[in-house]
Order: C-alpha cells, then structure tokens, then sequence
C-alpha cells in the first residue's frame, strides 16, 4: 500500500537572513520509520492557506513540539518576556487545522507544543512555569549539551484505565521523557485526560467524540522511536489509524467515479 500522507505543523525560524518554515528531523524520521507515512510540511501561513482542501489530500495531522509557546492571549492570559519565545505565524495555522482536523475525522497526533496547541483549539488554558508550583515535579529537561540526556526517559505517566492510550500501552504506568514547563491547566472542550505524572501533570488527552485516532501528549516519543517500545507504540498506532483513513477515501473516491 502506498504510504499515507501526513502533514506536519512547521515553526517559523529567522536565521542565515531567510525566514524558514521547518520542522526537526526526529518528528521526520518517526512518521516515516515509526508510522510508515509520508510526512508532508505544512508552512506556517495562517488564512492564506486552504486548510480545507489539504485535508481532502491527507490522512493525518502531526503536530510537533517546539521550543515556542502557544500565544498566551489566545487562552485569555498575558504574555511575558520569561514565558516566550512566541511563534502566532504557527499559531495561526494549528489551531484552524486542528480544529478542520477534528471535523473531518482525520487522524490527529500532538506532541509536546502540539498537546497544548491541540488544548488551546477546543478552549482550553495552560499554565506556564509549571516547576514553580508547590507540589509539582520539574519537568524541564536537564541543562546538558548532550541531547540523549535532555530527552532520557525518566519520568512515569500512569495511563488511565479502558482510554484510547490503555489499549495502545496497556493501564498502569509507562516511563516517558517529559520535557516541558507548560501543561494543560483548564481541559478543553471534548478532551479527556489519557495520562497523568505522578504530580497530577496531565501528560496525554484524547478527544472524546472523534471518528478517528485523535491523541495529544506531552513527552516526546519521536526522539527514541528506534530504541524505545513505548515510543514506537504510539506511531504504529498512528500510522494505522492514518492508513484506515487513506483506504476509507480511496474507497469513497472510487466509489464517485
């Protein structure tokens, strides 16, 4: 079968004198080797894009993590110097695209900026600067040059029992490599919690009422997609549901013909 088209959220990057739309390779390399689909980029362009018409084309939605945050207005608070960086240019392209996503039924992965972003969509909030919290874990990544230590698996989730996630891991508790310092705060609309960290953290959600695989979380499986199980998991799962969906269109295409 021929591999299922993807499209990948972008960020807006400045550097070498160009603006770049790019994603990083590790979110690349685990839809091809992990879900078997062809990852397509979307540029960040906000409304002069037809997100409609790519979403008659493609049989699923990836959303990357990223070093920026999802614009605090958007969830009703102010931004801050100490809560960026910012990226509106991808703001403004996400969240119509998860929202037409969820519309038409087409599989949805969020990772990382993603689970917020997917969040923020349904009219959730987000807390910043989580590690500050009584109570909470730091979930930052440890300050280190060598990325295999930043995104070493090292925390627990604990999947919730009979979700979408308990029938990908199984229930109970999974080790992740959580790197963040935003969370979900208030849910947003038709999510439910998937996951939480042994600090109450919500780490992964599903929509409730989708027509296909529609899953966010907050760690980061496309680093260890080779080498961890759990991490491979989550993009077969993905991979699946993008394949189910490419043969139901191609059915209904060729139906109209």
């Amino acid at each position: 079968m021929l591999q299922p088209l993807v499209a990948v959220s972008t960020d807006v990057k400045h550097f070498e004198n160009y603006d770049w739309h790019a994603t990083p390779k590790q979110y690349l390399e685990a839809a091809i080797a992990g879900a078997g689909v062809f990852p397509v980029l979307v540029p960040s362009f906000g409304d002069r894009l037809d997100l409609d018409r790519l979403l008659e084309s493609v049989d699923g939605v990836m959303l990357t993590g990223s070093k920026s945050n999802v614009q605090p207005s958007l969830y009703g608070a102010e931004a801050t110097e100490a809560n960026g960086p910012y990226d509106p240019q991808r703001d403004a392209t996400t969240l119509p695209l998860i929202r037409k996503a969820l519309e038409r039924g087409v599989p949805l992965l969020a990772i990382c900026r993603g689970i917020q972003e997917l969040n923020v969509a349904l009219g959730g909030t987000l807390a910043t600067e989580i590690q500050e919290r009584p109570g909470s874990l730091d979930h930052r990544a440890p300050v280190s040059d060598d990325q295999d230590e930043r995104f070493g698996i090292r925390q627990s989730v604990s999947i919730k029992p009979g979700s979408c996630l308990a029938g990908v891991f199984g229930a109970g508790e999974i080790m992740v490599n959580s790197v963040h310092r935003q969370a979900i705060d208030g849910l947003g609309d038709r999510l439910q919690v998937e996951a939480v960290a042994e600090d109450g953290t919500i780490e992964a959600v599903s929509v409730r009422d989708s027509r296909a695989f529609a899953v966010g979380v907050q760690w980061h499986p496309e680093y260890w997609v080779h080498a961890d199980g759990n991490s491979a998991k989550i993009f077969r799962a993905f991979g699946e549901a993008a394949r189910v969906h490419a043969q139901a269109r191609n059915g209904l295409r060729t139906a109209a013909e």
